[in-house]
């Protein structure tokens, strides 16, 4: 890798806390354990064979050390935490094992009502179950011959943690639990397991949360997605989540935008993942992805698939797609020209249906890589449904690199959304700015 790029990938992870495992090749040693690229996957991700029938019912859990945790007076600080494995439904309608993470706060909740409750759904973290934002959680840290990881959601958590709410993270489906693949910006997928897993967080025990907590929906990028996407299938998949407010920062609302913006760009690995989440959810797409793909391409998306976001930086950052196709056309001009393709991908548009609480998008108008057109559409589209939106724009210059103008705002927003959000669990009315939209860059 030419050092250029070496440089850059190593002030993406320190300016955004962004890292990924870097691991390679997953096998089977053991009944219960899975070794992917150098990392063992706890006996704890692999599913039984029969899972319970209510969507949010656990299927097990087991204590969980936070790797950044101080003793108190009055227990753990930031809080305790819980390892979880739930039931969910998949887009097919199929149930699917989740995994993910609850903490119950050290700090209290000095708010109005019972201690409330923020579904965090992670930013892109990769295809590799040992990418699971809950095993981030455990090594936020970790370095060896095949992995480099950094648990860059972290700091969120423990923000929202030190404000009293407690937190529960999924690791959607397919990531961490070990029986599929997981099925990157999958709306549906995505947004079933954020709110089965704030369904799950009721159950666990010893959590002070309850039936009565308020909710609060919180991500950025992928997660952004989720947490519009869930925010849109609340009011009908899951009524009995007392949803406050979903915070939804860059969000991927119409990916055919986004793959063609991220193919060739220093994220075109999540390419691969689309593509791989594609056919994963629809087995139909399989035959058009063989006729088009060619051994080359075929062998990176088997390679992606076991990868997590630092190994793709590093190997494909700014991979040419063309070397992956038959007739040398881009992916995205083959998705763009596939009417299957964009059938499907329409189907995944967010911004279709109302949300039931307020919500607040924020993206960053030089963000070039998840477009901020397309994340700014989506906050008209609610608008224009009569949601209560609050809609941000980050004022933030070309910063000379994709990846930086879109991860930039993780951080330079990131005071505002846990603000935002908290005020929307202590009951606090949000102003909608959808008269000003006409005006917004």
């Amino acid at each position: 890798m030419p050092v250029r790029r070496r440089l850059l990938a190593a002030s993406v992870i320190a300016a955004a806390c962004l890292g990924a495992q870097a691991l390679s090749g997953t096998a089977a040693t053991a009944a219960d354990e899975v070794v992917s690229r150098g990392v063992t996957i706890p006996a704890f991700y692999n599913p039984p064979s029969t899972l319970p029938d209510a969507d949010g019912a656990l299927v097990r859990t087991e204590p969980l050390k936070l790797a950044l945790s101080l003793p108190s007076l009055n227990g753990p600080l930031p809080g305790k935490a819980t390892r979880l494995m739930y039931k969910s439904t998949d887009a097919s309608g199929k149930p699917v094992a989740v995994t993910g993470a609850y903490i119950e706060p050290s700090a209290d909740w000095k708010g109005e009502g019972p201690r409330p409750l923020v579904a965090l759904a992670p930013g892109t973290m990769g295809q590799g179950d040992q990418c699971s934002a809950s095993l981030g959680l455990e090594h936020p840290i970790r370095f060896n011959g095949e992995t480099v990881s950094v648990g860059y959601e972290d700091l969120a958590i423990y923000r929202l943690l030190s404000k009293g709410a407690a937190v529960v993270v999924t690791d959607y489906a397919g990531l961490g639990a070990t029986d599929r693949l997981h099925t990157y910006v999958n709306r549906v997928d995505e947004g079933h397991a954020l709110l089965d897993a704030a369904r799950a967080a009721r159950k666990v025990a010893g959590a002070s949360v309850t039936a009565e907590s308020r909710v609060g929906l919180f991500g950025y990028s992928q997660g952004g997605g989720a947490s519009a996407a869930a925010a849109e299938l609340q009011r009908s998949y899951a009524p009995d989540v007392n949803l406050a407010g979903a915070y939804s920062g860059a969000p991927p609302a119409d990916l055919t935008e986004v793959t063609r913006a991220i193919d060739g760009s220093g994220l075109a690995g999540a390419l691969g993942w689309s593509l791989n989440g594609f056919v994963q959810s629809e087995p139909a797409l399989k035959p058009i992805a063989d006729a088009h793909l060619n051994a080359a391409g075929k062998a990176a998306l088997a390679d992606l698939s076991t990868m997590c976001v630092g190994d793709a930086l590093f190997k494909y950052g700014g991979a040419d797609s063309t070397k992956w196709t038959n007739d040398g056309r881009t992916v995205s001009d083959i998705i763009a020209a596939t009417p299957e393709l964009t059938a499907y991908l329409d189907t995944h548009r967010i911004g279709t249906m109302k949300p039931a609480a307020p919500v607040r998008v924020v993206t960053g108008i030089s963000d070039d890589l998840v477009p901020h057109g397309q994340a700014r559409r989506l906050a008209t589209d609610w608008c224009a449904k009569g949601a209560n939106v609050t809609y941000e724009a980050e004022l933030i210059p070309p910063l000379g690199n994709s990846l930086l103008n879109h991860l930039t705002p993780l951080l330079t927003d990131q005071g505002d959304a846990v603000d935002w959000i908290t005020d929307r669990l202590n009951g606090r009315s949000a102003h909608s700015n959808c008269w000003s939209m006409p005006l917004q860059p």
